[in-house]
């Protein structure tokens, strides 16, 4: 027997009360994570016959990065993501599916001053055509230091908003002294992990890429890589110069096929390509 193996020491509640919620149980038929935003379907073949599924970008209990070079629009996509998660589908988002019920959106900005975060945050909000006051939170985190803001999202999360669904971090380099170091590094990261699994949430976060290269910025930009469900990758197109493409780096379930984005004349951005025909169904989605 399996349990004859184990040396029994009744005496240490906190190493029992980890193997209560880390052991795995290889008997059991475990479901796929829930998702929580996602871009198309796949059809994949299992013992129960075909089944039809939502590719992720990211599901519950988990969480993914956006690397992006500097003109990006990395602001813009957070926000068309923003928007797809607060209202389902929309007109601006092709394929891409926010999947909730009743969960709040946390949207964490760490760069700009109050102004300019409030309009990346109102944009998503125009895009879904919602009233957002009930569901989405918003907060500019530019002023505090790196500890206070690692302390103030996790008050968010354990003492002031019940059912999150998805923490919008950007950016991550922001809850750190420094990209390089490795210890600072680490412990971020292992919050991002911490709180993903806690919460049962989705958390997105945004780092630069490292100039001349695909790699995320310095030993933060590496332990994302190693821990994230998904790394996304935004690049300037290189046919059309107003668009910006993106690509599914890494994934840890199915890949999502690359697509792009521009921002339109009202300032607001919106998928083209193979994942936006605006001649089909009037331009609505279902």
């Amino acid at each position: 027997m399996q349990n004859d193996l184990f040396t029994k020491h009744n005496d240490n509640p906190l190493m029992q009360k980890i193997e209560q919620e880390c052991s795995v149980d290889i008997s059991l038929k475990m479901e796929y994570p829930p998702v929580a935003i996602s871009i198309g379907k796949k059809t994949i073949q299992t013992n129960d016959g075909h089944v039809t599924l939502p590719i992720p970008i990211g599901t519950y209990g988990n969480f993914s990065f956006i690397q992006a070079p500097p003109k990006t629009k990395k602001t813009f996509f957070i926000s068309l993501l923003s928007s797809v998660y607060l209202s389902g589908t929309n007109n601006f988002g092709g394929n891409i599916k926010g999947h909730r019920t009743n969960q709040c959106l946390v949207h964490i900005d760490t760069e700009q001053g109050q102004w300019h975060a409030q309009r990346v945050f109102k944009r998503a909000i125009d895009m879904s055509d919602l009233d957002g006051t009930q569901c989405y939170f918003t907060y500019a985190l530019r002023q505090i230091g790196f500890k206070q803001r690692i302390e103030f999202i996790e008050y968010l999360l354990k003492d002031k908003i019940k059912n999150t669904g998805i923490v919008i971090i950007d950016g991550i380099a922001d809850l750190v002294s420094d990209v390089n170091n490795l210890e600072e590094s680490n412990a971020c990261i292992q919050k991002l992990m911490e709180w993903s699994a806690i919460y049962d949430c989705h958390i997105i976060t945004v780092i630069h890429s490292n100039f001349g290269s695909d790699k995320p910025t310095g030993h933060l930009g590496s332990f994302l890589e190693k821990k994230a469900e998904t790394q996304i990758q935004l690049e300037a197109n290189t046919v059309h110069k107003d668009w910006i493409t993106v690509k599914c780096k890494r994934s840890r379930g199915y890949s999502f096929d690359t697509f792009s984005f521009k921002v339109n004349d009202l300032g607001l951005p919106e998928v083209i390509g193979d994942l936006y025909d605006p001649l089909k169904n009037n331009g609505k989605r279902h």
